[in-house]
């Protein structure tokens, strides 16, 4: 089962592509953000101290958190509508099962 991807095909594959930005440059700066505020987070919690810089730092602990779940789950779905709609260029190709060999005069295909 596929849907008929021609029309839309120089804007999904290849290295321009929409999926590839997205995959390549667009979630690897947002984990970037996250890694960054959860960073700062842990450090305005846990050393620098004081009451109110404590609750703030506990506070970006966690939007860091919640923004790598969400990140996560986008980027999921983006490599499973890639996959299901056959967005995927080569990587979508699937790999051979292994073969055993059973007779040393027929090759394995």
């Amino acid at each position: 089962m596929g849907f008929n991807t021609t029309y839309i095909a120089n804007y999904t594959i290849g290295p321009y592509g929409i999926v590839s930005i997205i995959n390549g440059y667009v979630i690897p700066v947002l984990f970037t953000i996250a890694l960054l505020v959860f960073l700062y987070g842990v450090a305005q919690a846990y050393i620098l101290s004081g009451g109110e810089k404590r609750e703030e730092g506990h506070r970006l602990i966690l939007w860091g958190v919640i923004g790598f779940v969400a990140m996560l789950s986008v980027w999921g779905l983006v490599n499973i509508f890639q996959g299901f709609f056959g967005l995927g260029g080569a990587s979508s190709v699937q790999p051979r099962p292994p073969c055993i060999q059973t007779q040393t005069d027929v090759p394995c295909q």
